[in-house]
Parts: structure tokens; sequence; C-alpha cells
């Protein structure tokens, strides 16, 4: 079974059996970031990635049709690329060379996890002791990270898959599985299968900047499990909200770059 997920009633729903924490009026002296009532880092706000360069290319790259040249943001392995295993790497560059119709973002389809992160689209996360609900600029998506336990869903598959949270010290650690095979990692071909665990780690290392971390693990297309690195920044301008983005299907006209 395929699920996509709709945002507002269900982020709606969440908050109206657990409303937000509000923010304690001080940072924690030791820690030097904000914390809620219950002593949890205050993830709470609109953030944002603030470059495009991962949502492009994960390695390090050079400039390509509708892609900004930039480094990589892989940090495990050492040499910065995908361990793909070789049949794997035949087709990341298959999908490179036909991207511009085989992206799933260019067809209007939801992004998945890790890559909604890193796009060019603010997102906001709402923290109760019970539930972590993140809505996304980007076509009304959203996620539910149960807190509570709970184990993950068998013999089905979301857009957004399927997040269960607990905290490790002051790191939010967000285990996403039931992942849908058909969403690319970036624009340039990247790919899983159903088969794909990530497991995000959100931690603040200022009041308004958290460092964001995804280990992704696919024993059908990579030879081990590797992870990317970057910061987020909030947005503190009091009057920030997110806007509605809607999705339009991209059409190639004919004699466009395809390189």
């Amino acid at each position: 079974m395929r699920i996509a997920q709709g945002a507002g009633a269900l982020v709606a729903a969440i908050l109206t059996l657990a409303p937000q924490l509000p923010a304690q009026s001080r940072p924690n002296s030791k820690a030097g970031i904000p914390r809620l009532p219950d002593g949890k880092p205050d993830l709470q706000g609109i953030w944002e990635v603030r470059n495009d360069v991962a949502n492009g290319n994960l390695e390090a790259h050079s400039a390509a049709a509708g892609i900004r040249a930039g480094e990589s943001v892989i940090v495990d392995p050492p040499n910065g690329e995908i361990p793909y295993q070789p049949w794997a790497a035949a087709k990341q560059k298959e999908n490179f060379a036909k991207r511009a119709t085989l992206d799933p973002v260019n067809r209007c389809f939801l992004p998945g996890v890790p890559r909604i992160t890193y796009m060019p689209y603010p997102f906001q996360i709402f923290q109760t002791p019970k539930y972590v609900a993140i809505t996304y600029e980007y076509v009304h998506a959203s996620r539910t990270v149960l807190m509570n336990g709970a184990p993950h869903l068998d013999d089905i598959d979301f857009w957004m898959g399927d997040s269960r949270g607990k905290w490790e010290g002051d790191t939010l650690v967000v285990d996403v599985a039931d992942n849908n095979a058909d969403t690319w990692l970036d624009m340039s071909g990247d790919f899983h299968t159903g088969a794909l665990h990530v497991v995000e780690r959100y931690t603040l290392t200022s009041p308004d900047r958290m460092e964001y971390e995804a280990t992704l693990d696919d024993p059908k297309v990579f030879t081990r499990a590797w992870t990317i690195r970057m910061p987020l920044y909030r947005n503190t301008d009091k009057n920030a909200e997110l806007y509605e983005y809607e999705c339009h299907v991209y059409r190639e006209s004919a004699g466009q770059a395809k390189k």
C-alpha cells in the first residue's frame, strides 16, 4: 500500500491533541540553547538550509543544467562519495542523463526523506512530549514523528516515510523506515529502493543554528551505510510564516540542454 500524506489536517489534529509547548524565556545557561518546560531543546520554529547545493547533488560536483556547482555534504565515507554497488552506479548515471523527465520532483511527487530537508524551501517544527510535527512549504508535505516508542508499520510505504523519534541527550534522533522507492535523493539521480533506512539527527549548536545529519542505509543499492551533514538556520523574523507552494509539472522544451 502507498500513501501520500497531507499537511494541514494531520498536523492540526496532532496539535489539538497535544498543544505546542511554549519556549522558556531564557536559554539554558550551560548549553546556551533555548529549552522547553520539559527540559528538551526548543527546536520549534521555521528552519531552512539556505543553499540548494545538496539538492542539486550530494557529492562534489561541477555545474550542470539546473544544478549549481558545490562541495560534497557526505562526511562518511571520508572520500565524500556515495558507496554505490556497481550496477547502482551505472543506474545513477542513467538517471542523471534523463533527470529532466525522471526526477520525481519534476513530476510533482513528494521528495521523500532526507531530500525535502535540503530543498530550497523552509519547514516548520512543532514539539510536544508525545509528537514532533514537521510541516513543509513544498507541496503541503508533512511528517509526524511519534515519540512513544511505537514500532514502524508493516507492509506499507509512504512518500515521506514512517518516522519514529527519541532523544539522545540534546539530539532529536528520528528513525525513518517504510520509504517509497520512487523518490530520489537529489536532482542528479542519486536513488534508493524501498529498503532505504534513514536515521536523522537534529542538534542545536546555538539558539538559531542546528546541525542536521542523516545516515542512509540500503543494502540493495549501497555497499555500506553513509552519512550527510549540513547546517540549518532558524528564521528569527517574528512575522515569518510558511507560504503555499503549488507544484506544476515541468515540460522540457525541445532543444534545451540535457547536460
